[in-house]
């Protein structure tokens, strides 16, 4: 049992918590809890770290989740393993996994393509959440330009969606909006400036939607890539939703559409 945070392995831990860089360049992300935990896939896990008291309560889990996984355990002191965690009531269960690898063109195949384009979200818990909610609306995948989807507040937010959403982070969105238009796909702007309501387009063929900056909303070069702007109309002084908010109405309102397809 490690019992002090000077130890090697915790502050390695401890650097890939705050760093993104250090993560990118190993491949990996953390993740906390037993939900988490019990959700990712075998195949994924690399390194399991869990506090004595959980060990205590819940080793029979514990155990037969890392069967077959080929993933190491090492128990850390509560202590320990409360300064590694990144949330303030830790669970007492850390996993070291392995990132994600998607293809665009697979969720951009077909009358069933339903994409979300996020530029330049800045924060984890929004794209977190569209994350999860996208799953939940049979989105087919996410390309983004925005903050790290492995920011282990984004992981949280995510509910376990983040091993099954589909997600693709773009070096040229410009470029590839415009792959996305070659493949037949119509592409919806959320913008102030829309003249259509939302709910007033037709989703049912291959689509995306353009979703902007929490503050600035969409960069201008990238709103002009699209098709169509629309718009979620607002009632008293509000001019805008949240972008998380924004993205369930207008995945959701496809989804409803595609109910019967």
């Amino acid at each position: 049992m490690i019992t002090s945070t000077a130890n090697a392995k915790v502050k390695h831990l401890a650097n890939l918590k705050r760093k993104r860089k250090l993560r990118d360049e190993e491949g990996v992300f953390l993740v906390e809890g037993i939900r988490m935990f019990r959700e990712t896939p075998k195949m994924l896990l690399k390194e399991v770290y869990a506090s004595e008291s959980f060990y205590k309560k819940e080793r029979r889990m514990t155990d037969e989740a890392l069967k077959g996984s080929g993933a190491y355990l090492e128990i850390l002191s509560d202590t320990v393993f409360g300064y590694v965690s990144d949330t303030k009531t830790p669970q007492g269960i850390l996993c070291v996994v392995k990132q994600l690898d998607y293809r665009l063109e697979e969720a951009a195949a077909g009358r069933a393509a339903h994409l979300i384009v996020l530029n330049r979200l800045q924060d984890p818990g929004n794209l977190g959440t569209i994350l999860r909610t996208a799953e939940g609306a049979g989105v087919t995948g996410i390309l983004l330009e925005c903050v790290d989807i492995y920011n282990p507040k984004t992981i949280r937010s995510t509910m376990g969606s983040i091993y099954r959403m589909p997600f693709y982070y773009s070096q040229d969105l410009k470029k590839d909006i415009g792959r996305l238009k070659d493949k037949g796909i119509c592409i919806y702007a959320a913008h102030l400036n829309g003249r259509q309501d939302y709910d007033e387009a037709d989703y049912t063929k291959p689509c995306a939607f353009l979703i902007g900056n929490e503050g600035n909303g969409l960069d201008e070069e990238i709103a002009q890539q699209a098709d169509t702007y629309i718009k979620i109309p607002m009632k008293g002084r509000v001019e805008s939703l949240n972008a998380a908010i924004a993205s369930s109405v207008l995945m959701f309102e496809a989804a409803r559409q595609r109910r019967h397809m």
